[in-house]
């Protein structure tokens, strides 16, 4: 499971585990977490919550990219029913905070993606690489208590002025089978952390705890069992990337993205030696830097940085009486699992430490986060779970979901700071473990 927490102040907090929670607190009543849903499809990799929408309020299944500034969902006519749905006209203060590109007409049967003199926005499905233009709508957004870490109770928390775009169906294509749309967490004014946050007059700040279980002034997280884990938070800036990068881009406004200051990569404490260069972001054209991403199943690294990486690596495990065998796409490194030993923090390889700014600040990567599990007829192995992403891409590390999980990750976007555990597996508890019932006094 997993969830999301907003204390006093409540950062909004994500953990996924089979079944995820995303729960906020309300400043008002900071014992009681709000929460919606969240599971991980396992066919594409994606984290998908469920949110309660419209009037009357149905539950409406969302695929999660962390990096996307605002939420859209599908608004066709058949799909869309709500009485309480409004536009947004063009030319008002509201559209043009959304730096709307356009202003749509209506040549169809009038509905929530089809009105005139209204204020246009360009969902974006970053899973399939598509974008479009639609219409921005307000509607009602509702989340629930929390009984227990895995339990909700009653609605309680409720947006009635929840603004996100439409979308035709075209633009599901390629996201996890039910999902009508995207909820986007980027950090801009009209994400759901934002909005949630904004609603609840609580600071924008939120955590990220992503399980990999099959089945500002740091708050407490706690785990169970009685484990706070805001007690081994690292922290280290968040960095603003100047240009925005999505399909219709927004000239002159930055990305939504969350980008840390990665300045080396070492493999069991030796650096990689890799082009330091690439590590900045390029002040005019937004290239070069780290993000983290839910979108990327597993981290994508630019093709020198991963041949470098993956020769330090390779050579380390063999160190370790470890030997490459046939590899299984996407991945080039694998092991045979019976070589392979078995440790508390998952698969007995290589560290890796991803170091931010100073060589005691640093992100450690254990082989649970590091290597991929692949069996199946006739194979059964261990595979290094990271990708080239050629010579030329625009960011030139991506951290992806597998290197996310069972991993405390504090987005406090206020302060412009990001808060990390590394693999929460080391103090004997997962990110299914978060427990909901234990209170601050």
């Amino acid at each position: 499971m997993s969830s999301l927490s907003l204390p006093l102040p409540l950062p909004l907090f994500f953990t996924i585990f089979s079944l995820l929670f995303l729960a906020f607190s309300l400043a008002q009543q900071p014992s009681t977490p709000l929460l919606i849903p969240i599971t991980k499809d396992h066919t594409t990799k994606q984290y998908t919550t469920t949110v309660s929408l419209k009037t009357p309020l149905k539950p409406t299944k969302l695929a999660i990219d962390l990096g996307f500034g605002f939420s859209w969902v599908n608004c066709d006519n058949t799909s869309y029913i709500s009485s309480s749905y409004s536009h947004i006209p063009c030319n008002t203060n509201l559209c043009n905070s959304l730096h709307s590109l356009a202003c749509s007409n209506c040549y169809e049967a009038p509905g929530p993606n089809c009105a005139n003199d209204t204020c246009a926005m360009f969902p974006e499905n970053s899973f399939a690489h598509t974008s479009e233009i639609d219409d921005a709508i307000i509607d009602v957004l509702a989340v629930s208590t929390a009984v227990n870490g895995r339990n909700p109770g009653s609605r309680l928390g409720v947006i009635s002025d929840y603004l996100f775009s439409c979308s035709r169906s075209a633009l599901l294509k390629g996201l996890a089978k039910g999902s009508s749309g995207v909820a986007g967490l980027g950090r801009s004014n009209f994400s759901i952390p934002a909005q949630v946050s904004s609603a609840f007059s609580d600071p924008f700040l939120f955590a990220l705890c992503l399980s990999g279980s099959s089945s500002a002034p740091a708050e407490p997280y706690y785990f169970l069992p009685e484990i706070d884990l805001s007690k081994y938070l690292i922290y280290t800036p968040l960095i603003l990337n100047p240009v925005g990068d999505t399909i219709i881009t927004y000239y002159g406004y930055p990305s939504n993205e969350y980008f840390i200051g990665v300045t080396s990569v070492k493999v069991n404490g030796k650096q990689v030696p890799l082009n330091a260069t690439l590590l900045t972001i390029d002040q005019e054209t937004g290239f070069g830097g780290t993000k983290i991403s839910t979108v990327d199943p597993y981290t994508v690294l630019q093709t020198s940085i991963y041949n470098a990486f993956t020769s330090m690596f390779t050579a380390e495990a063999a160190g370790l009486n470890l030997t490459v065998t046939k590899p299984v796409k996407p991945f080039k490194i694998c092991y045979s699992a019976d070589d392979v030993g078995n440790t508390r923090v998952g698969p007995a390889v290589p560290t890796i430490d991803l170091v931010l700014g100073s060589d005691d600040v640093f992100w450690r990567i254990f082989g649970a986060n590091s290597m991929v599990r692949v069996a199946r007829k006739n194979v059964d192995v261990w595979c290094l779970g990271f990708v080239d992403g050629g010579a030329n891409p625009r960011t030139s590390i991506v951290i992806g979901g597998h290197q996310l999980e069972d991993n405390l990750l504090q987005f406090d976007v206020g302060n412009k700071r990001f808060g990390f555990s590394s693999s929460v597996l080391i103090h004997q508890t997962t990110c299914a473990n978060f427990n909901f019932t234990v209170v601050k006094n």
